[in-house]
């Protein structure tokens, strides 16, 4: 088999799995969006400020210990961030 054939066939392979994997993947903004809430409920109603936003992201990433440090560093309780954190990843 030619070099230009295994390449053709090897990122044609690669897309398809890639494009797979992004239309079964769950959706990021509804995790982001469910650690936010938990955290702003504990907030009563407050609007949760841009260090929270990002701890959540973070959490969504897979970084749990950075995520829930970063929670509590903006003030919120250690078990809603253990638990706002552990939504994200889900």
């Amino acid at each position: 088999m030619r070099t230009s054939t295994r390449i053709a066939g090897v990122l044609t392979g690669l897309t398809l799995a890639l494009g797979g994997a992004a239309l079964t993947a769950p959706a990021a903004h509804a995790d982001v969006s469910a650690c936010i809430n938990q955290v702003e409920r504990e907030l009563r109603g407050g609007e949760a400020p841009a260090s929270i936003r990002s701890a959540c992201y973070v959490g969504l990433n897979g970084d749990h210990e950075q995520c829930v440090s970063g929670l509590t560093a903006g003030g919120v309780t250690n078990g809603t961030a253990v638990s706002a954190c552990r939504v994200a990843l889900k």
